[in-house]
């Protein structure tokens, strides 16, 4: 039976929104077949997020958060498929806490999607061009290149994000648990955020750090 490693698992989690150990159990059990241990997971009814992934989510709510002093602001949409669900106390602290994490991780895109290819391109050439005058060698700079640009592009995802109040899981596995938990597809459709200041030349505070303390109490 193949090895099901810490990346399989984590994979499995991203597609249902089942626990850690949920998932190593249906993967142990599937001999590591993904699909496998999707039916497992849905048999035993905690996978839920897979199969209402494609369904169409057209409620929801805008929230606001505005950091102490106005210093912060973002606007963040969450679409749900009912406005029964939209309105619910679980759905709305769930964005806030959305709203909470962009005011704290300045995410630039909501998925890789979105970032334009001349901006990735961009970034692997100075990321290699690093490497090349670190004096790695020539045979493994490509993979060096593709794991800095791998982290640069999760840094500036949205769902790729470390959820700040629980660094343990991704703003992707966030929204799945929260499917899985309330029965209906979800999908964070957009977002802005505004710094107080940004682009103008002058003392910098740490509103983030703020904001990050403040998340995490």
């Amino acid at each position: 039976m193949p090895a099901v490693t810490a990346s399989m698992v984590k994979e499995l989690r991203e597609k249902t929104g089942a626990g850690m150990l949920d998932c190593k159990k249906a993967l142990e059990k599937s001999e590591g077949n993904m699909e496998k241990a999707i039916e497992i997971l849905r048999e035993q009814g905690l996978s839920s997020a897979a199969k209402k992934a494609g369904r169409i989510a057209a409620e929801g709510v805008v929230e606001s958060y505005i950091h102490a002093g106005g210093r912060i602001g973002v606007l963040v949409e969450v679409n749900c498929e009912t406005d029964f669900v939209a309105k619910t106390e679980d759905f709305r602290l769930f964005v806030r806490d959305i709203a909470m994490h962009i005011a704290a991780t300045r995410p630039e895109y909501l998925k890789r999607e979105d970032i334009p290819q001349d901006v990735v391109d961009h970034e692997a050439e100075i990321f290699r061009q690093q490497t090349l005058n670190e004096g790695k060698p020539e045979h493994i700079v490509d993979k060096i290149v593709a794991g800095k640009v791998d982290k640069y592009l999760r840094e500036l995802c949205l769902i790729d994000q470390a959820f700040v109040k629980d660094p343990s899981v991704t703003i992707s596995e966030l929204v799945n648990q929260m499917i899985a938990k309330i029965g209906e597809n979800i999908s964070i459709r957009r977002f802005v955020r505004y710094e107080m200041g940004e682009g103008l030349e002058k003392k910098q505070d740490d509103f983030v750090a703020e904001v990050m303390a403040q998340v995490k109490k």
